[in-house]
């Protein structure tokens, strides 16, 4: 939904244009920039969320405050980021899960509710278990699943990537699977070291806490290439599992103000989040974590946003 803002005029037009021409060409930010994560505390996307908040403030003196509002697969905090006053004050992480809930029309939302700001990664996805479970790789995993059909798999979300590739791992083992949403991956991961749920699809940056602790351990990886921080983990690929059947596909997580923000207020964001993400220290944490930055912003990123 677009709304424009709606001025409270006390004193003469004359008196007031130079002042507002002053506030939107060169004030911005005055103040806190919010910036809204449509998932849990912990999940990947959180984590990310609050290292660039950390950087944003120490490269450009600004204050971010970041807010976890999780529910409907991310649509619930996607939405307040649309229905937000389009200053520039309100941001939002979109996601692929966002995407895919737009395309499936499983979310009023729409694509030109947002502004697009910057790509903050690109994040390959890897299907876990807990380090007690009885099989001890990918194959004797979907042994287990065609032998004893019903393994419940955790996903943050239905309908996005992670819930795809846990169809993908269904689909390899040949058998019925049970799929448990959660409304974000720290839940999930929680609830898989706890053996809650037998599998969970998720990040490496979210489930990374819980495999250094030994808890849980990665099967495979939903991605042509193995991962540098997991050299020892197979690729379903390599293991004769298409998980890819109808082309590539891409986990991203990307910063979306509302509709309709100024042009310069757009840009001034656009440089903020794009020094945070392409500073070493952010590329520090995603090589640690198993995050791959690809930058993109204006046109390139609406365009691989819309799919054209």
């Amino acid at each position: 939904m677009r709304r424009s803002a709606i001025a409270l005029f006390t004193v003469s037009f004359a008196l007031l244009a130079p002042a507002t021409t002053s506030a939107t060409t060169g004030a911005f930010p005055e103040r806190d920039i919010h910036f809204v994560i449509p998932w849990n505390a912990g999940g990947s996307n959180d984590i990310a969320a609050r290292q660039l908040q950390n950087i944003i403030q120490k490269l450009s003196g600004v204050n971010v405050v970041v807010e976890n509002v999780p529910g409907a697969t991310g649509s619930i905090g996607m939405t307040r980021v649309a229905r937000a006053q389009a200053d520039g004050y309100t941001v939002g992480m979109g996601t692929s899960s966002t995407l895919a809930q737009i395309a499936q029309k499983l979310t009023p939302l729409k694509n030109d509710q947002f502004t697009p700001i910057a790509r903050v990664s690109v994040d390959p996805l890897i299907l876990l278990v807990h380090r007690d479970d009885p099989a001890k790789d990918l194959q004797a995993f979907l042994a287990d699943m065609k032998r004893e059909p019903g393994v419940s798999i955790g996903t943050p979300g239905t309908n996005n990537l992670n819930h795809i590739f846990a169809e993908m791992t269904s689909r390899a083992a040949g058998a019925s699977y049970i799929n448990v949403p959660y409304t974000g991956g720290a839940k999930v991961i929680m609830d898989l070291a706890g053996k809650q749920i037998r599998a969970a699809v998720l990040k490496p940056s979210e489930s990374k806490g819980q495999l250094d602790a030994g808890n849980v351990r990665a099967l495979g990886v939903f991605a042509n290439e193995r991962l540098d921080i997991m050299p020892d983990v197979p690729t379903f690929k390599e293991l004769g599992h298409d998980v890819f059947p109808y082309g590539p596909l891409v986990q991203m997580a990307y910063v979306v103000a509302p509709a309709d923000i100024p042009d310069d207020t757009r840009l001034k964001l656009t440089e903020m989040f794009s020094s945070a993400i392409e500073s070493p220290e952010f590329k520090s944490f995603a090589d640690k974590n198993g995050v791959v930055i690809s930058p993109m912003k204006g046109q390139d990123l609406t365009r691989e946003i819309n799919g054209v």
